[in-house]
């Protein structure tokens, strides 16, 4: 049987955060050789202990990606390159829109020129996410939708995507694109609630501190468990058919945050919620209710999510009781 990332040699970029760890552990299993860049800027998600279970199975380079000169160099005989890092604060997008710019725009462009230099031949995985969309049409959302961004954030995503394409398109990058949607589970950042909701979710509640669910609660998201969206990835990163398209990646039956708030405190001892207002900066960027159209990455490699928002909330519940000291 053939698989295509044993032995292979792969650069993940933002490599010590939430999904690029979990990442690194899954390539790990499959037998690559996985080198880990990330520069560990404060409150972005970088952790060491994310890793814990393969550090001494992967190379972790501390540099950023706007190093030109670094990622000359890490991107020469890779075969495949996941691209996660980027400036990923909702909050201080809204106050300063310039790191957004230059890391997920400029840092961007930095890796697919290195790429263009020194290795025109590996595979590229650019990881963006659902609200590049903006506010939903029509639910479930297909990647033809119109993409009408409601932050800066969201903006630089889809600026980053549109010159990856053009880097496939014209240069020869072999891309893939993906526009990922509210994924939550094992090694996310705890320590504030700019972005990940639903662990955020739990941390409230092994805090014992009452989960605000805003509005009447009956907003809805296409929450994805960790160990799915990986699977995805993976996928996507696998098969022929993928490179030059655009991917939505999450579910297409969405669930009510209120759903979501009354299950973790069923789930949890001690725990509560209660209904409050949304705030005016939540206010100005919500977009609405969401589900992801999955119809075409189910046809072009089989996947579909498999993990019950129960079964997930479960096991991001235990691990975070085990290692809260790592994450607190």
């Amino acid at each position: 049987m053939f698989h295509p990332f044993r032995q292979a040699k792969i650069l993940i970029t933002g490599g010590l955060g939430f999904i690029g760890s979990n990442l690194a552990i899954a390539l790990v299993k499959k037998q690559a050789i996985v080198t880990i860049v990330d520069n560990l800027t404060p409150n972005q998600g970088g952790n060491l202990f994310n890793i814990n279970p393969i550090k001494n199975d992967v190379t972790v380079r501390n540099f950023d990606i706007r190093d030109t000169a670094a990622m000359e160099q890490l991107v020469k005989n890779k075969d495949y390159i996941f691209h996660l890092a980027r400036q990923t604060d909702h909050v201080l997008s809204q106050k300063d829109p310039f790191p957004d710019i230059d890391i997920n725009i400029r840092g961007t462009t930095i890796i697919l020129e290195a790429c263009k230099k020194h290795n025109p031949h590996v595979k590229f995985i650019y990881t963006g996410t659902r609200g590049q969309y903006g506010k939903a049409i029509t639910l479930p959302v297909s990647e033809d939708a119109p993409t009408n961004p409601r932050g800066i954030y969201e903006v630089t995503n889809l600026t980053a995507e549109k010159i990856v394409q053009i880097y496939h398109d014209i240069h020869g990058i072999r891309s893939v694109m993906l526009r990922l949607t509210n994924i939550y589970g094992p090694r996310a950042q705890m320590k504030h609630n700019h972005f990940g909701v639903v662990n955020w979710f739990i941390r409230l509640a092994l805090d014992q501190t009452p989960i605000p669910v805003f509005g009447d609660g009956l907003l809805q998201r296409d929450f994805i468990y960790i160990d799915d969206a990986t699977n995805a990835i993976l996928k996507t990163a696998a098969s022929e058919n993928c490179y030059g398209e655009v991917l939505n990646i999450g579910k297409e039956k969405a669930e009510t945050f209120l759903h979501l708030a009354k299950t973790i405190v069923k789930l949890s001892k001690n725990a509560s919620y209660t209904f409050a207002p949304f705030s005016k900066e939540r206010a100005s960027q919500e977009p609405g209710h969401f589900a992801s159209d999955i119809t075409k990455i189910h046809r072009l490699t089989g996947w579909r999510p498999k993990t019950t928002l129960t079964t997930g909330l479960v096991k991001t519940l235990n691990y975070y009781k085990k290692y809260r000291t790592y994450y607190w």
